[in-house]
């Protein structure tokens, strides 16, 4: 019962701070634009016997945005999302995410939030220690902050910003000398996000959040997403990420509002998808128009399955879901 209390003392949490709690459609015509997420689609019919390509949403990101645009202030989405191609111990086919919202506020703020969870979740679960594969981590400590390139070169010895240009174009054959510096290996056909990649699965994310909660922040502006620019450092984004125990928890944003940039980044998105995948998800055009009007925002999503193991040491995410999905 520890799911229900903790649920319950999110929601209360929410309540006390005049959130307002929104219930978006999981059918959208688009169902993100990350190009290694992989969704469910479906078909619409028509009256008139017409059809539509419809998708489950990965994230209730695309319509909580355009409620942003429309003048709601504090609000957040707490259901179901669905993303394919993805099972394993901290993965299942439909899982609940716990997305919310501020608007005039910094993406700090959400690093607060984000330690307020972990230690609500542990009080409601009777939990001392967050543990999974033998690590542990203490909820109710303040989580370290740690930028990108400071884990860089503190887990792989890899300056990562000198792969970076002041304009964000990267550094391919630079990125990939460090890697063969550090030990890692590289394939031919790799670019500068698979070797970041294989850097952040291979050294960074098992050490993350080991004894507290790790803040990961500043990721590089070409792995921005649909985070703004940092105005400190332009090579870098306002995103971070919460870890615990290895665990990747959430992921935030200083939300981008600029229209015709997000384009851009979900046209390289969808290209990179259509060379490693052989397909292309289409863009949410109404979402892409109504970033004009939306004020600045942070935002943060945060898997809520992963955060009740972590607080009942759960081995698997199967064992904290109600009626998990037949392998």
């Amino acid at each position: 019962m520890a799911r229900n209390a903790i649920a319950a003392a999110l929601r209360g949490w929410f309540a006390q701070r005049d959130f307002v709690e929104v219930t978006t459609s999981a059918l959208q015509v688009s169902p993100g634009n990350e190009a290694h997420l992989a969704a469910f689609a479906t078909e619409a019919i028509g009256p008139d016997a017409s059809r539509r390509p419809l998708y489950l949403h990965t994230s209730p990101e695309f319509a909580c945005k355009k409620l942003l645009a429309a003048g709601e202030e504090r609000i957040f989405s707490f259901g179901p999302v669905w993303r394919n191609r993805e099972r394993g111990p901290l993965h299942h086919p439909e899982f609940t995410m716990l997305e919310w919202y501020r608007v005039g506020e910094t993406y700090e703020r959400l690093m607060d939030d984000c330690a307020e969870f972990l230690a609500l979740a542990a009080e409601k679960a009777g939990a001392q220690r967050f543990r999974f594969r033998g690590r542990e981590a203490d909820p109710f400590a303040e989580p370290e902050r740690l930028s990108v390139a400071e884990a860089f070169a503190r887990h792989a010895d890899i300056d990562l910003l000198a792969t970076v240009s002041a304009d964000g174009s990267t550094d391919r054959g630079a990125l990939h000398e460090a890697l063969v510096g550090a030990g890692l290996r590289t394939a031919p056909d790799d670019n500068w996000a698979d070797l970041f990649s294989r850097v952040m699965v291979e050294k960074i994310e098992p050490a993350l959040g080991q004894n507290r909660a790790t803040i990961l922040y500043g990721y590089p502006i070409s792995e921005a997403a649909l985070a703004r620019p940092s105005a400190d450092d332009p090579r870098v984004a306002e995103r971070f990420e919460l870890y615990c125990c290895g665990v990747e928890l959430a992921n935030a944003f200083g939300e981008l509002t600029d229209p015709a940039e997000q384009r851009r980044r979900f046209t390289s998105e969808m290209d990179e998808k259509e060379r490693v995948y052989g397909e292309r998800y289409p863009l949410d055009e109404d979402f892409i128009a109504a970033l004009a009007f939306m004020p600045q925002a942070s935002g943060s999503a945060l898997g809520f399955d992963r955060l009740v193991m972590l607080a009942t040491g759960a081995t698997r995410i199967d064992d904290v879901v109600w009626a998990p999905v037949a392998d």
